[in-house]
């Protein structure tokens, strides 16, 4: 195999303690593979200081990524990642192969994601996608291969592996995300949970999600809602492209409406809100009708 093939050597090392020097991390870090150098960054005077390692080989620096990352170091566990380098970030990506990453869980960051998938090949970029009104991430992310072949092994291995507290979704990234700003973007503004617990009464746990036109199945929705509680009964309409899901409690439902409203399941923008209640909701869950 080839030596200089542009694979990285250079690790970047966060969440450090003070007291951390570049002679400490380099004492630790040289125990498993020869370093070329540590550069301490401190000026941020608000965060905590984090550093550069460089290795001379890849394979050492992989391995001082695998045995270091959570490790504490005085006290504080390091996160440890491939640094990305500002030039690769200026570099077109756009002949590279994308990666569609969906149903993150909301604290999931871009560098969980590089970190889930930097295992499969060389990573060009990375990113999770955040609403520009709150900056929370919607849900969803892409992830670029320089190699198709990794790409497709991503694809194949990471669908339904689970990342956060939740099954995650991988595709081909077909098409850029709306731009911010369309109608669509306005339509699904981030919601707030304290509005959401008060639009409907205490009682009423039953979730309507629309918009999913295909592929919609009672596993999907499972597997889309399980996180935000017990679901106790679900109802999909394939041809109409909606179904509703009930929780065992009113704060898991209004969970659920804030984290899935919005986000794009099966590649289909979709809305959550409340379903309408009835006296008896399971004897007639069929009532209840999306509003127009």
């Amino acid at each position: 195999m080839m030596e200089d093939d542009g694979q990285p050597r250079t690790l970047y090392v966060g969440n450090l303690s003070r007291d951390v020097t570049e002679v400490l991390i380099l004492q630790l870090f040289s125990q498993i593979g020869p370093c070329k150098s540590c550069k301490m960054i401190t000026e941020h005077t608000s965060n905590d200081p984090y550093c550069f390692v460089e290795f001379y080989e890849h394979r050492d620096a992989a391995a001082a990524l695998a045995a270091m990352n959570g490790r504490k170091i005085l006290g504080k566990e390091v996160k440890v990642n491939w640094a990305t380098t500002p030039s690769s970030q200026k570099k077109d990506t756009s002949n590279h192969f994308h990666v569609f990453v969906g149903d993150l869980s909301p604290e999931i960051t871009t560098e969980d994601i590089k970190s889930a998938f930097a295992p499969f090949g060389k990573i060009s970029d990375a990113r999770v996608v955040k609403d520009m009104a709150t900056g929370k991430s919607k849900g969803y992310g892409f992830v670029s291969f320089y190699n198709k072949l990794d790409a497709e092994n991503a694809i194949v291995h990471m669908g339904g592996q689970w990342l956060g507290g939740r099954q995650i979704r991988t595709n081909w990234a077909t098409r850029k995300p709306p731009a911010p700003k369309s109608t669509q973007e306005n339509n699904t503004k981030q919601l707030r949970f304290e509005d959401v617990v008060n639009q409907s009464s205490p009682k009423n746990c039953t979730v309507y999600c629309g918009g999913i036109a295909s592929g919609l199945t009672d596993q999907l929705m499972r597997q889309t809602f399980s996180p935000f509680g017990q679901i106790m009964e679900i109802r999909v309409f394939p041809e109409k492209g909606y179904s509703f899901v009930r929780f065992s409690t009113h704060e898991s439902a209004a969970h659920a409406i804030v984290s899935v409203n919005g986000t794009t399941i099966e590649g289909h923008v979709v809305k959550c809100y409340w379903g309408k209640e009835s006296p008896d909701m399971t004897k007639n869950f069929q009532q209840v009708s999306p509003p127009q």
